[in-house]
């Protein structure tokens, strides 16, 4: 129990935004992804995920951790399929945005989402360093939670991104109690204990958070750990599970969306930022993370931002 004290205390929790959404016209989404976490409370109507078509009955909610791709159905599991950078540059037509408290959970074919992060030391995604696939939920406590935030985020009212980021670290405290009393994951966050007996690797995690734009090469990082070159991909491994190489592309990746969403930087500049030289590159990379251009995501997020 004192390990996962120390997970929750040692999580940066971060809101970054929440919805309540009616469907216009039922999709399948073929390849899903997201780098913030979301989670999915089902009011109305058909959300499915996976292969075997795994339906979150009303009242439920879906977890989808970030940085995972996951086959997801609104409305119908036999409806139209689509790509994820389809979906993201075309939502508006499938869904319509609710801006009305008294229709939430009212609606036909409703949901409401709350998407965030949720890092260890505020360097590694906790959820996606599970490597676990979408799973359903049921848990008052949790949709009451959503709903809040949703609630909070439809009105502008004194103190609201205080009481939102309050709610939403109270909702990751309460996942990560659903997680262990329902014996879930057990081997997963067993390993995620090595990041507290293990100071070298919080070195590595800072270095890298403080670092992206420089120089992040294993001899580098042998220097932060001290230990030798030859070794620190494979320590680095054995305690993460994870290449410190794809590790820092990941990083990488997150922090550009982030200047994506946030900033009137050029790509060339948040490329540099990150730590890309060649702009070509970084656009190259980024698209075949997250399967759709960098332009087309800063877009989309200045766009209707359903």
């Amino acid at each position: 129990m004192e390990d996962y004290n120390k997970i929750i205390e040692s999580l940066k929790v971060r809101y970054i935004k929440a919805k309540n959404l009616m469907l216009q016209q039922p999709l399948t989404v073929r390849n899903y992804y997201d780098v913030g976490n979301n989670l999915i409370l089902v009011h109305n109507g058909i959300v499915a995920f996976g292969d075997d078509k795994q339906v979150a009955e009303e009242g439920q909610l879906l977890f989808i951790p970030g940085g995972r791709s996951t086959k997801l159905y609104y409305g119908d599991t036999e409806s139209r399929v689509i790509s994820n950078d389809d979906y993201i540059t075309t939502k508006d037509k499938f869904f319509k945005s609710n801006n009305d408290l008294d229709l939430i959970g009212e609606a036909d074919d409703s949901h409401s989402f709350v998407s965030f992060e949720a890092k260890v030391f505020d360097s590694v995604n906790f959820f996606t360093s599970l490597e676990v696939p979408a799973f359903v939920i049921t848990s008052n406590k949790l949709a009451t939670l959503v709903i809040k935030i949703v609630e909070e985020s439809m009105q502008e009212l004194p103190g609201k991104e205080r009481i939102i980021s309050l709610y939403t670290e109270q909702m990751v405290v309460e996942l990560i109690r659903y997680i262990l009393k329902n014996k879930m994951f057990v081997e997963q966050l067993a390993t995620n204990s090595t990041y507290f007996k293990d100071p070298r690797l919080i070195d590595l995690f800072n270095y890298i958070k403080e670092n992206l734009g420089g120089d992040l090469s294993n001899k580098v990082l042998s220097n932060v750990a001290n230990v030798s070159e030859d070794y620190v991909g494979q320590y680095f491994k054995m305690l993460t599970g994870i290449n410190p190489q794809d590790y820092i592309e990941y990083q990488r990746m997150e922090r550009a969306v982030f200047l994506l969403r946030t900033t009137k930087k050029s790509i060339r500049e948040i490329g540099k930022d990150v730590g890309y030289k060649d702009t070509a590159y970084f656009c190259r990379r980024f698209k075949m993370m997250f399967g759709i251009p960098a332009g087309k995501m800063r877009r989309r997020e200045s766009s209707m931002n359903v």
